[in-house]
């Protein structure tokens, strides 16, 4: 994390805020209630959960982080959940709340969740390389099903928010199309799954924020063109069972939306949940009176 004093990333420009964060890293946080000890203090019920730091070996020579949480005294859902934050590509880390208390929360509903990180489209870092992190991470957790989680691989399922919506779509491409088996099941919470998510659109506005954050992602014209990057412009006749949870005050539900019905009219079990008054990133902020709703709904979800 950064000790430099962030600028106000919502009004840079998106090259010059992908500048910023290559050569300065992750701002902290200015919150100070947002690490586990406080989070723990406000939610009792988090508080028999364990937590372990592991890395996994990546595809592009890196560690890929990733955090284990189980709760021994919840009573056992059966499943489990590897989990990817969001970030917009270029950001988000796995202490940050989308990640690390959305785990806690599902953990002590009984639910083992995998936390994972992934490198960000900095510099020149592009797609593929995020998703094939992601895609990695959950080859780890399948093959070590018992160990990490308790349960068999059949029982694991995969889920991500935001840009982590995306990278989790896009593995589950990846392994439909390689033929692999893909999860028990894709939880995917306000995703950009499309080039122009606002528009759930494959016609991309390289004026607009979304458009600029899409290239830095794809990294090329051509790749933004790649149902890999962008899973809504291949087919998902392979996908698993899908929970896809988009917000009422969010730009990008169109995209959530339209897959949806995409996935439900390739013959594949696709459930919208509107979380009304939220907006985008709403599970970032334990706070925001929307964000528990959505992890109740993801939590009964699984349990069904």
């Amino acid at each position: 994390m950064s000790d430099v004093e962030a600028p106000d990333f919502r009004r840079m420009p998106i090259a010059d805020a992908v500048r910023w964060l290559a050569e300065h890293g992750e701002p902290a946080d200015p919150r100070t209630d947002i690490d586990t000890a406080s989070l723990r203090r406000r939610f009792p019920h988090l508080e028999n959960v364990v937590t372990a730091d592991i890395r996994i070996d990546g595809p592009y020579g890196r560690l890929v982080p990733a955090r284990l949480y189980r709760d021994a005294a919840a009573p056992a859902s059966g499943r489990a959940l590897v989990w990817v934050h969001g970030g917009a590509f270029i950001g988000g880390y796995l202490d940050m709340p989308e990640a690390n208390w959305v785990a806690l929360e599902l953990a002590s509903r009984g639910i083992p969740v995998l936390s994972v990180d992934y490198v960000k489209c900095l510099g020149d870092v592009h797609f593929p390389e995020p998703t094939d992190e992601v895609r990695s991470a959950w080859n780890h957790a399948v093959a070590h099903a018992q160990d990490l989680f308790g349960v068999d691989a059949g029982a694991v399922l995969l889920g991500g928010a935001s840009a982590g919506g995306n990278l989790t779509a896009g593995a589950v491409a990846q392994l439909q199309d390689a033929g692999d088996t893909v999860p028990a099941g894709l939880i995917l919470v306000y995703p950009a799954v499309h080039p122009n998510s606002p528009a759930a659109s494959a016609e991309v506005d390289l004026a607009s924020p979304h458009g600029q954050l899409a290239l830095n992602f794809a990294g090329s014209d051509q790749a933004l063109r790649d149902p890999h990057a962008f899973a809504a412009l291949g087919r998902v006749d392979g996908f698993p069972p899908t929970l896809v949870i988009v917000c009422e005050k969010d730009d990008l539900r169109p995209s959530g939306e339209a897959f949806a019905r995409q996935l439900g009219g390739a013959g594949i079990e696709a459930h919208v949940h509107l979380e009304e008054d939220a907006g985008h990133g709403h599970i970032n902020e334990p706070s925001d009176p929307t964000a528990l709703p959505t992890i109740e709904a993801i939590a009964d979800w699984i349990d069904r």
